[in-house]
């Protein structure tokens, strides 16, 4: 069979990959056609549209780049009707992938979402579209089946994919081989996590670093994106005794001792590593005022939010600054109690999400659904 899967970031990038994975096992004809990444394509996807053209970020952000999301829209729908997929599969990116939802349903193709629109958080007037145009849709955090139940939307929840993907991950472990071919391993390691967009890493990265002048006891690592030039990380840096790694999150949260993390999937991946973190956000001062006034949540960041309290500190937009950072950066590093009891909360974290295998069981579902009169 025939899939085309559209993901527009490094999270959505992975998870699909590893979805692709256990499609090719449910389906040995399986074909697959992506906008996607690096993961993807090391999956056997052909890649369309790489991530790194498609991440627009924020209400200002997107208004600059209409012209070129708009081009997409139009280039994507001509792909798909070239391609004719027995499905099409949307991971995450609501605001483009909606779009293209819609399109699909109207032509009589099978639409599956994978990696809900976080609706529970804002825009619940997606609910009503969704209901109409998608074959079905997959969660992957409880708290949502009860939230779309609200709604009498049928979801099916098998678990978070990234127990899986962390799982794959330690069956091949190697710190050693990590620290040596960084030069590293004689200080405890602190993970500086400042996101995957532009916008995200110049709001974030030169607070994030201003820790290591003030701590030369510890070993402060960037975790960097091969999707950017190594210029752009070196002019933010400002010759601050830090070192980058690319494209290896999972690889440096195994050995760190303690993180600085962009909201988002990534704090989530650092507490199933169980590593201590202060979350932190920085947005366009008109993004995040519009976002304030329709976004309803206590929290921002998944740990926070899954566990319905404040288990990690966030610093967002005004209170992300060097001294708050500072304050919280020496309770994560030194205050052994409060380090403790944040790994206790993540082991809560672990019990609410499951076990690991949502890859292979969504994989399943959508064979069968495909395979549907």
């Amino acid at each position: 069979m025939k899939y085309y899967i559209i993901a527009g970031e490094p999270s959505g990038d992975l998870h699909a990959a590893f979805l692709i994975r256990e499609l090719k096992q449910k389906d040995p004809n399986a074909e697959f056609r992506v906008w996607g990444g690096d993961n993807m394509q090391k999956e056997g996807a052909f890649v369309v549209k790489h991530i790194k053209d498609l991440s627009f970020m924020g209400f200002v952000e997107v208004l600059a780049n209409i012209r070129t999301i708009l081009y997409n829209i139009r280039f994507c729908k001509k792909d798909i009707l070239f391609y004719q997929p027995d499905c099409v599969i949307f991971v995450d990116y609501p605001g483009f992938n909606l779009r293209m939802a819609a399109f699909c349903h109207k032509k009589g193709l099978k639409t599956i979402y994978y990696i809900s629109p976080k609706v529970w958080a804002w825009k619940k007037g997606r609910i009503v579209l969704m209901k109409k145009v998608l074959t079905k849709l997959f969660v992957i955090f409880p708290f949502e089946v009860e939230f779309f139940k609200g709604y009498n939307f049928d979801v099916e929840y098998y678990g978070n994919p990234l127990l899986d993907e962390i799982q794959a991950y330690n069956q091949f472990q190697d710190k050693t081989e990590f620290l040596d071919r960084n030069k590293l391993g004689q200080k405890p390691i602190v993970a500086l996590l400042p996101g995957s967009r532009e916008q995200e890493i110049k709001a974030l990265l030169p607070i994030q670093v201003s820790l290591a002048e003030k701590y030369p006891d510890f070993d402060f690592v960037i975790a960097g994106m091969n999707t950017h030039k190594d210029t752009f990380y070196t002019n933010l840096i400002d010759n601050a005794p830090v070192h980058i790694v690319y494209n290896q999150i999972y690889p440096l949260l195994n050995v760190a001792y303690c993180a600085v993390v962009c909201s988002g999937t990534a704090t989530l991946e650092t507490a199933l590593f169980n590593v201590p973190e202060v979350v932190c956000y920085k947005a366009n001062p008109i993004s995040f005022a519009i976002g304030k006034m329709l976004v309803k949540l206590k929290f921002i960041s998944l740990v926070n939010l899954i566990l319905n309290r404040q288990a990690v500190v966030e610093l967002l937009q005004g209170n992300w600054n060097e001294d708050n950072l500072e304050k919280e950066f020496r309770k994560i590093a030194y205050d052994t109690g409060y380090r403790a009891e944040m790994e206790m909360n993540y082991s809560n974290l672990r019990t609410i999400l499951g076990s690991a295998g949502a890859s292979k069981k969504i994989a399943k579902r959508i064979v069968e659904i495909i395979s549907e009169n």
